[in-house]
């Protein structure tokens, strides 16, 4: 039978980086499921369409400083989802 999250539960969907010095990067009251896999973010190039909390400054730049989208433990596959659509996106 095909399971509906089959990366749930698997250790390669989550990475916590206890001892980074910017542990954790962004403030969060459940530091035991704050995930550093995707540090760097790879919805950014998405733009407004990442589906995240994120703002332009008055230059703007993206500022995702307030954001947790890519660090939340469940989020996994929708960031895996996503990779299609930031291949096109590059695409040259």
């Amino acid at each position: 039978m095909f399971e509906k999250d089959p990366w749930r539960d698997k250790e390669y969907s989550f990475f916590s980086h206890t001892k980074c010095e910017y542990f954790p990067c962004h403030k969060t009251e459940h530091p035991e499921d704050f995930n550093c896999l995707f540090c760097y973010c790879p919805l950014y190039a998405l733009k407004d369409k990442c589906g995240g909390d994120h703002r332009y400054t008055e230059s703007g730049v993206k500022d995702c400083s307030q954001c947790t989208l890519p660090h939340r433990r469940e989020n996994f596959g929708y960031i895996i989802e996503r990779f299609k659509e930031i291949q096109e996106i590059t695409r040259l």
